[in-house]
């Protein structure tokens, strides 16, 4: 049986309890993740491979009609709410289903089995390939396609900033500074969620205040790195994984 793979967004940890022990009850689900950041789930789906969003509305960072906006188009999404006033905004965004909370266990199942129904629809769809005769060979793990930007919410908007462009990350008391040779991009994402969502065989935290790229270091002396210009220091914390890290890079 094909599954789907899914997320489930909620700024209250008791609605995620709930989606994730209905999904856990449904065969044909799998349940990847459950976050309250909105921001962090946008990633997931615009990185690809997620089936079914399990999407709450009213969020503090990003709104449910706006994360189908910027989505445009990529998964199924069934949302979850306590108001129903959304509803008709959110067919004209081509929703799955519209669920009001409380959610009973049987319009839930309702819902998805909606959502698998139509897969399977069109994956019988697909003409089948033409049998060629070929020697037996072990089938490759499915690879889902590499993210290569993040979202960051900024004081006025939810801005995208390609991964390649970053040179280094500064953490400060209250928020983080994202720097590329362009401009400098300020949210107030914290530098462990940062650090979780970056991927870790291009950027690596050296210090407590800093995250860098590793393919763009100019030069490092002693217990300083130079990127762009910028002296970062390397924490004590820090210093054994990196340089173990530089040596398996050949730098």
């Amino acid at each position: 049986m094909t599954k789907l793979r899914c997320i489930a967004v909620d700024d209250e940890p008791l609605a995620l309890d709930i989606i994730e022990d209905y999904v856990s009850k449904v065969p044909f689900l799998e349940l990847v993740k459950r976050t309250e950041n909105a921001i962090e789930a946008l990633q997931l789906v615009q990185a690809g491979g997620i089936d079914l969003v399990f999407l709450d509305i009213q969020m503090p960072e990003l709104t449910g009609i706006q994360f189908l906006k910027i989505a445009n188009g990529k998964s199924n999404y069934i949302l979850t709410t306590a108001y129903s006033q959304y509803a008709l905004e959110s067919y004209d965004l081509n929703v799955s289903d519209y669920l009001l909370k409380p959610i009973a266990f049987d319009r839930f199942y309702k819902a998805v089995e909606k959502v698998h129904n139509q897969q399977q629809k069109s994956l019988e769809q697909i003409p089948p390939a033409p049998v060629v005769a070929t020697p037996v060979v072990a089938a490759a793990p499915t690879a889902h396609p590499v993210q290569d930007f993040i979202f960051v919410k900024t004081e006025h908007k939810i801005q995208k900033i390609q991964l390649d462009d970053i040179l280094y990350i500064e953490g400060l008391k209250d928020y983080i500074s994202i720097y590329t040779k362009a401009e400098r991009v300020i949210t107030l994402q914290n530098m462990k969620k940062m650090e979780e969502t970056l991927p870790n065989n291009q950027f690596i935290r050296v210090h407590k205040s800093y995250i860098i790229s590793l393919d763009k270091i100019e030069s490092i002396e002693r217990s300083r790195i130079t990127i762009f210009g910028k002296v970062i220091p390397i924490g004590d914390t820090y210093r054994d994984e990196f340089f173990k890290r530089i040596d398996n890079k050949n730098i």
